[in-house]
């Protein structure tokens, strides 16, 4: 009598398997098949896929970690914290899915970056004057052979924007174009050309690119659902785009336009030191010194305010900038020569040089520091008053103080 009992709750053991593992099945499909998933389903199919797990027999323990580490990839990129994210990538790592995982590591530390208080300067996608920012993998990127079914095909793409942000931070703008062709349709494209154009010198069509950029992103972000895959694309930084445009519109000789642009991309992120200085730099074209003269300031303060134990060149260089506006020329020497001692980004020492010849030579010292003013201008960034330099260079009597 014992065998057939035995059979029996045997048979029923496996039933109820078999229907746990099928309503994870549903589960899963609620969340594969929603274009955007909502985070009571994601969240949910976490749970029965983890039940499922604690039945199943080892041959179908793979299937169940993809289904698993899926929909909580789905809850991360709904939720944003960088724990969930951490969680998905170990649970694909477990099922083979080696390029979900990668991108869940991207997005963890994007996730992490944002949640820092420094974490402004992090996410950008280049630094001053388009200086490359050092960047990190958050892990191998993925090599074949890899595990992704169906569910994981459209996120291919996902991957190949990951790898073009990680080139574009490395400067490397060839790469980064021919992984951001993925998706011309994401906006990425359209910003390599336009830092293309605006190293090119070429500034009306750097912020016509940049202003293409700027209505893609826009356009994304205020959706209310966006697809999953959006979500797990790399960061769309809207205030440092803001930033960029704002730099080429001055450069295009259109600087109270820049103003306006540089007041929404101060308004749509953390305040960055460098977006003030630009802000300014456009007030100052457009006839508004006394705003510039606050903006220099405030970028000064803003730099201090984010810098290591308050050394900082760029905010020494834009203090530099306030008190040569102010005619202190003798203050401002000193400041851009501490510019030039502190950590100053490598993009930004030749205008904190040429500003420190400038500075002399408007005090009165027209030797040597006129011939240094010269040879420093071809190295400078576009932003630096070249034009206003060889002028007081020029109006500078050779014989006066040496």
């Amino acid at each position: 009598m014992l065998v057939p009992v035995l059979c029996w709750a045997l048979f029923g053991a496996d039933e109820r398997r078999l229907a746990l593992v099928a309503e994870a099945q549903r589960a899963f499909d609620r969340v594969d098949l929603a274009p955007s998933p909502q985070l009571a389903d994601a969240s949910a199919c976490v749970q029965m896929q983890a039940a499922a797990l604690a039945v199943t027999l080892p041959a179908g323990e793979a299937a169940l970690y993809y289904r698993k580490g899926y929909c909580e990839l789905a809850v991360a990129a709904i939720t944003r914290a960088p724990s969930r994210f951490a969680e998905a990538a170990s649970e694909l790592d477990r099922s083979g899915a080696a390029m979900l995982a990668w991108i869940a590591r991207q997005a963890q530390a994007d996730a992490q970056r944002a949640s820092d208080e420094s974490g402004q300067s992090a996410r950008q996608f280049g630094g001053p004057t388009g200086e490359p920012v050092a960047a990190q993998s958050a892990g191998q990127v993925w090599t074949t052979p890899d595990t992704c079914p169906a569910s994981c095909q459209p996120f291919i793409p996902a991957a190949g924007l990951w790898l073009g942000w990680l080139a574009l931070r490395r400067g490397d703008l060839e790469a980064a174009a021919e992984h951001f062709a993925v998706r011309p349709e994401s906006g990425w494209p359209a910003l390599v050309a336009g830092m293309r154009a605006f190293q090119a010198g070429r500034y009306s069509e750097a912020a016509a690119r940049y202003g293409e950029t700027l209505d893609i992103w826009t356009h994304g972000q205020i959706a209310s659902d966006p697809p999953l895959a959006w979500r797990l694309g790399p960061p769309a930084d809207t205030a440092q785009l803001l930033a960029e445009l704002g730099g080429a519109q001055i450069l295009s000789g259109d600087p109270q336009t820049a103003v306006a642009t540089l007041d929404k991309a101060l308004k749509t992120g953390v305040p960055a030191a460098r977006t003030f200085f630009l802000r300014a730099r456009a007030e100052e074209l457009s006839g508004q010194s006394e705003l510039a003269l606050a903006d220099y300031n405030l970028a000064s303060r803003t730099a201090f305010a984010n810098a290591t134990d308050l050394a900082s060149g760029e905010a020494h260089l834009y203090r530099g900038i306030l008190y040569y506006r102010r005619k202190d020329y003798a203050r401002a020497e000193d400041e851009f020569s501490s510019a030039l001692n502190f950590a100053i980004a490598p993009a930004l020492r030749p205008d904190a040089s040429a500003w420190r010849h400038l500075s002399a030579v408007a005090s009165g010292f027209c030797g040597a520091s006129r011939e240094y003013l010269a040879r420093s201008l071809p190295a400078v960034s576009p932003f630096f008053p070249k034009d206003e330099a060889r002028a007081v260079a020029a109006g500078c009597a050779a014989g006066e103080r040496p």
